[in-house]
């Protein structure tokens, strides 16, 4: 186990990703953490996560976000409702409506609703608020009235994908979007699962990959999406993501 589970690298140069945020209204921040406490939250994605998935198909009746909880996973009403919401995603996202699918582990809801007391995943949301990681973020976007963030764990498989959307819940304090990306090492370019900002268009302007040990951070509202994860891509893209809030 290691000594600390989330220590962030000292040798960031946090002016220069400051200016490229800045520039940008995004940015890619590569070895973020220690490579040491980056497994060790990689191992906890990989073996000791319980995963639920989450869903979205707008206009198939059921809009909005869904879920089907990790202890729902494994019974038959479960499944079979995840069976018709993956359809449903499919379903919207052929007639170019906002959906998604993805294998999720909603950290902030744990906590909340008291599931599993102790657990390293709580440990890692106190570690997102903590002082440390939020002026880190403060230095980095110039936002220096972030104050807490929310945060959940996911895992991209094979099919899953995040439709285009803006997140504009500014009203909730949603300031900036980060995601903590804990893959497994060399993810290669054609398994999908791209960070993707698009204009007004649709053109693709920029594209992250998620590298292992990578921390995404981008100012919200702005069009972006998560590429198709390939049907041959293995296992790997894990990563925990959420929303720096200024209230």
């Amino acid at each position: 186990m290691a000594k600390k589970l989330f220590e962030i690298n000292p040798d960031l140069d946090r002016a220069e990703l400051a200016a490229r945020f800045a520039h940008d209204t995004r940015v890619q921040v590569r070895d973020f953490l220690t490579e040491e406490t980056a497994k060790e939250i990689r191992s906890i994605l990989q073996t000791a996560t319980p995963w639920g998935l989450a869903m979205q198909a707008d206009g198939s009746g059921q809009d909005g976000p869904q879920q089907v909880l990790p202890q729902q996973m494994n019974t038959r009403e479960g499944q079979q409702r995840a069976q018709a919401l993956g359809a449903a995603t499919d379903k919207a996202a052929a007639q170019g409506k906002y959906a998604f699918r993805y294998a999720q582990y909603p950290i902030l809801q744990a906590v909340q609703e008291g599931w599993n007391p102790g657990s390293p995943h709580e440990l890692i949301l106190e570690y997102i608020n903590a002082p440390d990681f939020i002026q880190l973020a403060r230095d980095i976007t110039g936002f220096d009235d972030l104050v807490k963030a929310d945060g959940q764990a996911t895992l991209y498989a094979r099919q899953h994908f995040l439709g285009r959307h803006i997140d504009s819940h500014v009203a909730e304090g949603w300031k900036v979007a980060y995601v903590m990306n804990f893959t497994i090492d060399d993810w290669h370019p054609d398994w999908g699962g791209y960070l993707q900002f698009l204009d007004e268009d649709g053109n693709i302007e920029q594209g992250f990959l998620p590298r292992f040990n990578s921390l995404n951070l981008l100012l919200v509202p702005q069009p972006h999406s998560v590429s198709i994860v390939a049907p041959f891509a293995p296992l790997g893209r894990y990563a925990i993501t959420g929303w720096l809030r200024d209230r």
